[in-house]
């Protein structure tokens, strides 16, 4: 708010007493550039919410705002976020979908892409084991475990239990070969946001045809 207009709300004998120099006038200038912050703020207050736009520090509160407040937690206080702010910002643009699909394994497999921007989860429910779930990470995620296990445990169904291993962990091993050295897997990548992030659709399954026992 500018000083002229703080000082037409005043009453007319403190109006006459705004004059260049007295401690009034002085006083108004200093409201005005109190005042200048708040303003800005509340004349693009949409970027607040807008996933792409808004501060670095407000994403996390968005993430919560979403139901993706799992991905945040970590084991100690000043340890650095579990992941870049522009996966945070990946996940609030898709909080709704996710949402929409928590509990299926296309829903699972899309957040586990959006947080750490590698494909190939391989989701298995053993035969032998009803209501349980396998969670095969790619090598490329495997510095991510830890906040793997987090997001498979808050979008499994409650009544499933769920395990996470290495993709060709508990495969058999093959013939002998030449050893080689071990080779680390390629770190996940960092940084701001460089673009929405878009999750492929659903598959959608031919509407069943008549059954046997039905005439045709």
């Amino acid at each position: 708010m500018r000083r002229a207009a703080i000082e037409r709300l005043l009453p007319a004998a403190y109006q006459r007493a705004s004059v260049p120099g007295s401690v009034l006038f002085a006083l108004l200038e200093v409201m005005e550039a109190l005042h200048a912050p708040d303003e800005a703020v509340l004349a693009d207050v949409d970027a607040l919410f807008a996933p792409y736009r808004a501060p670095d520090g407000f994403v996390g509160y968005l993430t919560r705002w979403v139901a993706m407040d799992h991905v945040l937690a970590s084991p100690r206080p000043a340890a650095p976020p579990a992941l870049p702010v522009g996966r945070l910002r990946d996940l609030v643009a898709h909080g709704a979908h996710l949402a929409r699909w928590r509990g299926t394994p296309y829903g699972m497999r899309s957040a586990l892409e959006l947080a750490t921007g590698v494909t190939g989860f391989v989701l298995d429910e053993p035969v032998d084991r009803p209501f349980h779930l396998v969670v095969r990470v790619p090598p490329a995620a495997a510095g991510s475990l830890a906040l793997i296990s987090r997001i498979v445990a808050a979008e499994k169904p409650a009544a499933v239990t769920a395990e996470v291993v290495l993709l060709g962990a508990t495969e058999p091993a093959g013939p002998p070969a030449d050893p080689e050295p071990p080779v680390d897997p390629p770190p996940l990548p960092t940084g701001p946001a460089v673009g929405r992030a878009s999750v492929p659709p659903p598959r959608t399954l031919p509407p069943p045809g008549p059954s046997a026992e039905e005439p045709s």
